[in-house]
């Protein structure tokens, strides 16, 4: 179940999870929301269909982010860029808006690459460009079992997108649109007679797609090969990760990366950053590197 805490009560919480290296919740999973790209980016989580909602908030290069979510969550998360906000949080974005809020409460507007989960007693993850793609996106499992593989991105299909896809601002493409929203066909969008995976299958724009990144959803019957599964009690969602990088995240009072031999001690910084109060549950931290 996820956890309500009013904010004093929170922030002590808070408190005694860092001097104990306790558990904010009995049952969660700790997403660490990574931002390598050389723009900032403003993340955007959403749960279809529950009052829960975020985002919210900035990520400059380098920089990260950490929030919690039952061990029973479905949601997805995105990242929207080229966004202004006023002091109320109202604004706009070039791509993966939500409306015209800092915090959102819908999805994020096409074209947008997205990580999407499904946690329960066996974790189902992907990352989707179904809807277009508008920046690298890799989801990689911590201390999972079962097969855990990473699922997304790692290349920028903007570089390449044909033409008739591209979205571009003052002539430079800022993301490629899926076929599904540049033509709005039924065989493009798979529905009406091809809504359905004998007759809906992959055409030259999502081979294109598949190509460029075989780990992520290219159409929306892609599933044999994009969906993965695994059981872990953290997932690193990295914006415009590097082939091959490491992936670390924070546990048990820990920096822990996937790709090095042991574990780093968290920094002074890190403690105190993590017990900054934020409304929806998400603590902001320095660059993991």
């Amino acid at each position: 179940m996820a956890c309500h805490f009013d904010l004093l009560t929170s922030l002590f919480l808070i408190a005694i999870f860092i001097l104990l290296g306790g558990k904010l919740c009995e049952s969660a999973t700790t997403f660490t929301i990574v931002n390598d790209c050389n723009e900032t980016v403003w993340p955007g989580i959403i749960t279809p269909g529950l009052n829960f909602h975020g985002g919210g908030f900035a990520l400059k290069p380098g920089q990260s982010a950490i929030f919690t979510a039952a061990d029973v969550w479905g949601g997805r998360i995105w990242g929207r860029t080229g966004c202004s906000f006023d002091k109320n949080g109202s604004g706009k974005c070039q791509t993966g808006a939500c409306g015209t809020t800092l915090n959102c409460t819908s999805p994020g507007k096409p074209p947008a690459s997205i990580a999407e989960f499904n946690l329960g007693d066996i974790d189902y993850y992907d990352v989707s460009l179904v809807d277009g793609f508008n920046l690298p996106i890799t989801i990689t499992p911590m201390k999972g079992t079962v097969n855990c593989s990473v699922a997304g991105c790692d290349a920028d299909l903007r570089q390449k997108c044909p033409s008739e896809l591209a979205l571009k601002t003052d002539g430079k493409i800022i993301a490629c649109k899926s076929a599904c929203e540049a033509f709005n066909t039924d065989q493009y969008c798979c529905r009406g007679a091809y809504g359905n995976p004998i007759s809906c299958v992959a055409t030259n724009y999502s081979r294109s797609f598949k190509q460029a990144c075989p780990v992520a959803y290219s159409y929306a019957f892609d599933d044999p090969t994009s969906i993965l599964t695994c059981n872990a009690p953290e997932y690193i969602v990295t914006f415009c990760p590097s082939r091959n990088q490491t992936a670390c995240s924070y546990h048990d009072k820990k920096l822990n990366c996937n790709a090095s031999k042991g574990s780093k001690e968290l920094s002074h910084t890190w403690w105190w950053l993590l017990i900054l109060p934020l409304a929806s549950m998400i603590n902001l931290g320095l660059p993991i590197r």
